[in-house]
């Protein structure tokens, strides 16, 4: 129960129901806090406990200084965890080892469960093996099943197992849409020890793009799965009172631009500032001109950004999606009440005090790509192709960007839209006019020939290989998605189809988006072209994307040639969507059947024919593009409540295969140890009841060297598990064929798949084997090549600990959770970077690895490491409280002939409840132990 220290407690009655709640404005001055933190006070103001939640943090939010650095720790409790299968799995599979491992100490397993709810979304599962097919559906359903069965039975047990444990089965939708559409309460009730308690809807996610729900008014962010399960078991998030950035957003968005292009701007707008760590949130006249389903896209793509969240209000357009989503009439109501009586309803006048403030003219948004391997590099449309071009001839990315900006003619799209210069790069110059007489921009070609079907083929660098419609951040909104079906209808009418050696696919987030294509008629024209449904999941996004057409595979790999995807995704680093496509670019739905129809990025879509009609007239993507009233009439005609509330009313019921899978009974699950999916992990050998001393960490080797910019898309295994990888090996010699692999995601509750493809990426580049590119590394001192999985056996054979060095935003992307653990399970125990990701840094002290950070203007390739040397971490051992920072002694290379040296670095444990997991070797650890003396 709360100490109500503030007296904030109040009641709140709806519909003749009471509530209790804690006033926010109990706080004096709390009207000038930002939504975002508003939200962070009623959380410490109701569950404050004068123990974990202190008077003391209550003061210091209200007492926020927002020019001030994040530094003031406070207890963050959400109020519900959500999770997707990849994350999930491995999640239980703590759980449920921490439930033997309970029971190794003598306590009670049944301890291990969560004590608020936890809802599971299996998405990341299905693969687009088949597609352009009417039987693509069920024919990767069916192999999704037969894959995933063990792991799925693992999940049935849990959701009977653990008390508040919801699954929503495979092939119903993508997690963060199934949240923003079913499952976000906006305002959450529970029964509390004095009655009915309302309060903030709140939550974690073991996903990155959790804040999607950000753009439905509920606070939420991507944390690692060792988080959530520590949150699930009714531990209090300790996070430092962020900075609040400020968007403020005016006008509306001009006629031929989405919200697709609204977020990439964004994006790059957001990551020049670099707000990693901040809360963003948008205000002013502006938002309500933002449909909800744009502002779900905006939040979906914090990440991408850096940001924790990006939060809107709660107003009007709110109430209006929760009427459209079939949400009960008393909860809208609810929701209103609640949100004008805290303070947490919009006023588009009233601006809160911020760190710093953005302002936005949705008017000067244009039609936009990002890519082709980071999703804050954003390329106008009218530059896509003369950036394409010098990008294949070798220019860096702000080279092709301000080139292809110089090469671009007027006539944007629509006609009458000046072209955007980015200003993101300093020395761009407002582009000029092309008379037509300007030489051709010369890019490599090699020119590969196809024999597809009867026909034959010839594609070339920059072909388009993959087209596909995906992913949460835009399935979630019927405006774009409406939208690129009358597109495939115009294009279908006037007789064209998608070029024969693309890969089409279409993977909404919820059945929903089915529904109302069938309702529209807008489903046979998408067929037509080749997007035929191919599951309800994140598919291509996440590298799912199966495998390409054979022929154009074999072309591929015997030319070596960079072609690229396009998807309406939010990730595109490298490796990451399929392994043998190199460019990847992400973009609005409609501009995916665009460039299905063109077959390659050297088309310029607002200049060139898409190809002729069935009269030999030439065709312009501005010929079939719809209008925003033809869109809007669409949307209107066939979308309603109903489509809601039917389509959810059996989220958990799941199909034959999943209802007829035997549940094992008991407390305590039956490992198989013949399960190449789930095993039971490592992480509590030889935990006792208290924690072993901290000590130095000394003559350590370096397992990788690696550059900036290093994602947890590159550390995490992810993708399709190669034959001669070392996971291949392992499931090779399981008896596994390579037909049966499955992806790395389907396999995290096994970790001896995952240790082997920790750092595995095919795009990873290892300073120690220059020019080699993959899961490569030495073990030093010797000078052959080896695995990196190789190279930490032979070390953990000599007893040697290891370290990583890297550059600056080590650990940006998703995957995280893996990316830490198996970090770890290779034998590192430090990671020095030159700085960290807020997640990922946190997800390594969570395992009990250190983070210890370069000081300012301080790089390993400054200070001239070579990752050859012997390092040594002192400073550690005996300590009550751990230092602010460490002496590192650098011992040279045996051959080098160098001196001797010592650096000092910073240790990244931020707060004292990190110090604490790390103390103990980690959070599980931490929480067993708690759990135990309960």
């Amino acid at each position: 129960m709360s100490s109500n220290s503030f007296n904030a407690r109040a009641r709140l009655s709806v519909d003749g129901h009471d509530y209790h709640i804690h006033r926010i404005d109990a706080i004096e001055n709390s009207s000038r806090l930002p939504y975002s933190l508003k939200v962070l006070l009623e959380n410490l103001l109701r569950n404050e406990d004068g123990r974990l939640v202190t008077a003391e943090q209550v003061n210091a939010l209200a007492a926020w200084d927002p020019a001030a650095e994040a530094s003031s720790e406070i207890q963050y409790t959400p109020a519900r965890v959500l999770m997707q299968d990849f994350t999930g799995v491995p999640c239980v599979v703590d759980l449920v080892a921490m439930r033997d491992a309970m029971t190794a100490l003598g306590g009670d397993a049944r301890k291990v469960n969560p004590l608020i709810p936890a809802e599971l979304v299996i998405d990341h599962s299905v693969i687009a093996d088949v597609f352009a097919r009417n039987d693509a559906f069920s024919v990767n359903a069916d192999y999704e099943f037969k894959r995933n069965q063990e792991r799925y039975q693992l999940l049935r047990w849990a959701q009977h197992s653990f008390d508040d444990f919801l699954v929503v089965p495979p092939d119903t939708g993508i997690c963060h849409q199934v949240n923003l559409e079913y499952l976000s309460r906006v305002v959450f009730t529970r029964e509390g020890p004095d009655g009915l308690e309302a309060y903030p809807d709140t939550l974690v996610g073991t996903d990155s793009h959790t804040p999607m729900i950000n753009g439905l008014g509920v606070l939420g962010w991507g944390v690692g799965g060792i988080e959530a399960e520590a949150a699930m078991l009714g531990q209090p998030m300790s996070l430092l009172i962020p900075q609040v950035v400020g968007l403020k957003l005016t006008g509306e968005l001009s006629e031929g631009t989405t919200a697709t292009d609204l977020v990439l701007t964004v994006a790059e707008l957001l990551r020049k500032l670099r707000v990693v760590g901040k809360f963003v949130d948008f205000f002013g006249p502006g938002v309500a001109n933002v449909p909800l389903a744009t502002r779900a896209t905006l939040g979906n793509m914090s990440p991408e950004y850096g940001s924790t969240g990006a939060l809107f209000p709660i107003d009007a357009e709110t109430l209006d999606y929760l009427r459209l989503t079939g949400r009960d009439p008393h909860q809208v109501r609810l929701v209103e009440a609640y949100a004008k009586e805290q303070g947490l309803w919009h006023d588009p006048e009233h601006v809160p005090d911020f760190s710093e403030v953005l302002e936005l003219d949705l008017g000067t948004v244009v039609p936009s790509l990002a890519g082709p391997k980071r999703p804050q590099d954003r390329i106008p449309l009218a530059a896509a192709q003369g950036a394409v071009r010098r990008l294949l001839a070798g220019d860096t990315q702000e080279e092709a960007i301000a080139g292809g900006l110089d090469d671009a003619e007027a006539d944007s799209f629509p006609a009458s839209d000046p072209i955007a210069v980015s200003s993101r790069i300093e020395r761009d110059t407002p582009p000029h006019n092309y008379a037509g007489g300007e030489a051709a921009i010369s890019w490599p070609s090699k020119p590969a020939t196809v024999h597809l079907g009867d026909g034959t083929e010839v594609i070339d660098h920059g072909s388009v290989v993959i087209a596909a419609i995906t992913s949460c951040t835009n399935t979630s909104n019927p405006t774009v998605m409406l939208g690129a079906a009358l597109l495939a209808k115009k294009a279908v009418e006037r007789g064209l189809r998608s070029k024969p050696w693309v890969k089409t696919t279409l993977a909404p987030g919820s059945r929903v988006v089915t529904d109302y294509y069938n309702r529209s008629g807008l489903t046979p024209y998408l067929e037509t072209l080749g997007f035929n449904l191919v599951g309800y999941g994140c598919t291509t996004c996440i590298g799912n994307s199966g495998p390409l057409i054979p022929e154009i595979s074999a072309a591929v790999n015997s030319h070596d040639l960079t072609v690229a995807s396009v998807l309406s995704g939010n990730r595109n680093f490298e490796g990451r969507i399929h392994g043998e496509v190199k460019m990847n670019f992400l973009a609005s739905p409609p501009l995916v059947i665009a460039y299905a129809l063109a077959g390659s990025m050297h088309v310029d879509l607002l200049n060139d024919s898409l190809g002729e009609d069935t009269e030999g007239n030439q065709v312009y993507l501005r010929d079939i593009w719809p209008s925003g009233e033809e869109v809007k009439a669409v949307v209107d005609a066939n979308l309603e409540a109903s489509m809601f509330t039917k389509g959810y009313a059996d989220v958990y019921h799941g199909d034959e295969n999943w209802r007829s899978m035997h549940i094992p009974e008991g407390d305590r699950f039956a490992w198989d140890e013949s399960s190449t999916y789930v095993q039971s992990p490592p992480y509590f050998e030889g935990v006792g009841p208290v924690p072993d001393p901290i000590g130095d960490i000394t003559g350590a080797r370096v397992l990788a060297y690696l550059g900036d910019s290093v994602t947890t898309d590159h550390i995490s295994p992810a993708g399709a598990i190669r034959k001669d990888s070392p996971a291949g090996a392992y499931l090779l010699d399981k008896g596994v064929e390579p037909a049966d692999f499955n992806s790395y995601g389907s396999r995290r509750g096994n970790h001896h798949v995952m240790i082997r493809g920790t750092f595995a990426n095919v795009r990873l580049r290892n300073k120690l084997v220059p020019g080699t590119e993959g899961g490569f590394t030495r073990h030093l001192p010797g000078t052959d090549t080896t695995t990196i999985f190789d190279a930490s056996l032979a070390y953990a054979k000599d007893n040697t600990p290891l370290v990583i060095l890297a550059g600056s935003d080590y650990g940006s992307g998703s995957s995280r959770d893996w990316a830490a653990k198996g970090t770890l399970l290779l034998g590192v125990k430090a990671v020095l970077a030159t700085s960290f990701e807020r997640i990922h840094r946190s997800n390594l002290i969570g395992m009990g690895v250190l983070p210890l950070q370069f000081r300012d203007r301080e790089t390993a390739q400054s200070l001239g490491l070579t990752g050859e040397e012997v390092f040594s971490i002192t400073g550690l051992a005996g300590t009550d409280e751990l230092p602010g920072e460490v002496t590192v002694a650098v011992e040279p290379a045996d051959s080098s002939g160098g001196q001797s040296r010592e650096i000092t670095m910073r240790v990244r444990i931020d707060t004292p409840a990190e110090e604490a997991y790390y103390r103990h070797g980690g959070i599980l650890q931490y929480v067993l132990r708690q759990l135990l003396d309960a």
